[in-house]
């Protein structure tokens, strides 16, 4: 039912079942892990309702919930290395493999320090989904910065500078502004070129934002 792939190396077929609704892939050498993808095979749905959490076990610091697979979400890529590696400080457990499920015999070759001998352990529970949405908002997640309003579009963005270099030359131009036959020293310009880069690198373009 379920399907492993570790970036750079071959797809698993290890797969342990360990009763009706717990299975695992030993995922052998796991401290040179970086990314895991996880899939459905496609050959047998989740009953409606159901779905599939999916968790890292590695020797020592117990399962830890990576995320979820579900027929509406077929596939997921983790990334491990950061995360879900030795020197995480992280250890809280997840969901139905802390509680007593019973766990795939683990074979470490070498002392713990050798993380590139270790061999850890991805699981899937099947579980109501529910259960498993509940489990997801445990999870640590990144809060996007907003983008800096319409200034995404080209054409206002444009617009904009070009209104602000209007503003800083006509503050060089005497007598009634800048009409069409005012001339305007280059020096200016090189000028308010210099200035305009230097707050775009200090602090991105939301200065336009104050143009009128």
């Amino acid at each position: 039912m379920f399907g492993c792939c570790v970036a750079g190396r071959v797809l698993q077929t290890n797969l342990q079942q360990i009763d009706e609704t717990h299975a695992a892939f030993e995922l052998p050498s796991a401290g040179s892990i970086n990314h895991i993808c996880v899939f459905l095979l496609g050959s047998i749905p989740f009953p409606d309702g159901y779905g599939a959490s999916v968790h890292f076990y590695w020797p020592g610091r117990g399962f830890q919930l990576l995320g979820m697979l579900s027929n509406e979400k077929p596939s997921a890529i983790f990334r491990l290395r950061g995360n879900y590696a030795p020197q995480s400080s992280t250890s809280t457990a997840h969901s139905a493999f802390s509680s007593g499920t019973n766990t795939p015999t683990i074979n470490v070759d070498g002392p713990m320090e050798q993380a590139a001998e270790v061999t850890a352990v991805l699981g899937f529970a099947i579980e109501p989904l529910t259960s498993i949405l509940s489990q997801m908002a445990t999870l640590p997640t990144t809060v996007a910065k907003p983008q800096q309003s319409a200034l995404s579009d080209t054409t206002l963005l444009a617009e904009k500078i070009v209104k602000h270099l209007f503003n800083y030359v006509s503050g060089f131009v005497s007598g009634s502004g800048i009409t069409p036959e005012s001339a305007v020293p280059m020096g200016i310009i090189a000028r308010w070129y210099e200035s305009f880069i230097g707050k775009v690198k200090a602090g991105g373009v939301g200065f336009l934002e104050n143009v009128e």
